[in-house]
């Protein structure tokens, strides 16, 4: 039996729309509000977002919309 281990990417995605759906933060705010809830830990994500493609202005719904975080 394989276990299937989740992308990082993919627990940030869980957690910010968990901030969506609670009303915290909306998919047209801008991705660098979500660095204020990351606290120290913010500089590992803003890295991987980059490294994404994303940029801190896009708005979080861009970040919703990924279905698959492969790394090539």
């Amino acid at each position: 039996m394989t276990q299937q281990v989740t992308h990082p990417m993919v627990k940030m995605q869980r957690q910010v729309r968990s901030l969506v759906d609670s009303k915290i933060i909306k998919p047209s705010d801008s991705i660098w509000k979500i660095a204020l809830l990351y606290g120290d830990d913010w500089s590992f994500w803003k890295k991987e977002l980059i490294e994404f493609g994303f940029t801190m202005q896009d708005p979080i719904g861009d970040l919703l919309a990924v279905e698959a975080w492969d790394e090539e």
